[in-house]
């Protein structure tokens, strides 16, 4: 029979015992809290990174803006400026009958019945495609054939690959000399006037309109015109 002592021993180990598992339980449920906040936190930095703040929409727009600059070629033919100011610079490398034959192939898409993209696939070939025509652009032979062939049934699409191909050339080849050119700093100018131009309009605009509103002393409703 067990002593009293060795009794009480036994009690101290079993009491050691349940004062380490509850240690170990409430160590692992502090950790499981802290993931769960550290988790909430990312999650909250996500969503605000990711909402449409008004402060995102001013970045994006003055973002857009800039892009003309230089940032592709893409997007500096978009703009009637760019095309002029890239087309000068293409001349003094005397190459502009790129960019011509990339802009009629962009007009032809727009044909809207038979007669006239038969019309205007034939002016097209003639003027850049055909060998030693005025402003022959650079095209492999197997792609020359192609369009050669398409010309009495052109498609909208018969010009797509040549004009793919152009557009390669500028991109990597004219596009980057030009944003170290001359013609593109003077574009960088007229585009960052322009752009201030029409923030003091704006804010011309809003001084206005307040003192409008601290003259009379009726509400004033300002809706945009449909």
């Amino acid at each position: 029979m067990p002593s009293v002592s060795s009794l009480q021993s036994m009690v101290r180990r079993g009491s050691n015992s349940n004062s380490t598992m509850n240690g170990l339980s409430k160590t692992s449920l502090d950790l499981e809290d802290t993931k769960r906040r550290h988790n909430a936190w990312k999650s909250r930095i996500h969503n605000f990174i990711q909402s449409p703040l008004p402060w995102r929409k001013i970045n994006r727009q003055e973002t857009n803006e800039t892009s003309l600059l230089g940032e592709s070629l893409e997007t500096l033919l978009s703009q009637k400026c760019g095309q002029i100011a890239f087309r000068d610079f293409l001349k003094s490398e005397f190459c502009e009958e790129n960019l011509d034959f990339w802009l009629a192939c962009q007009e032809f898409k727009t044909s809207d019945s038979e007669e006239e993209l038969t019309r205007r696939a034939a002016s097209i070939y003639e003027e850049f495609i055909r060998a030693e025509s005025p402003k022959q652009v650079n095209l492999d032979f197997y792609t020359r054939e192609i369009i050669s062939q398409s010309l009495q049934q052109p498609a909208p699409s018969c010009f797509v690959v040549a004009q793919k191909k152009i557009y390669s050339l500028m991109e990597n080849g004219s596009f980057p000399r030009f944003i170290q050119s001359e013609q593109y700093k003077v574009l960088s100018e007229a585009v960052s006037k322009q752009r201030g131009l029409r923030k003091q309009r704006t804010a011309l605009k809003i001084r206005s309109t307040g003192d409008l509103m601290q003259h009379d002393s009726k509400p004033i409703s300002l809706q945009c015109e449909r």
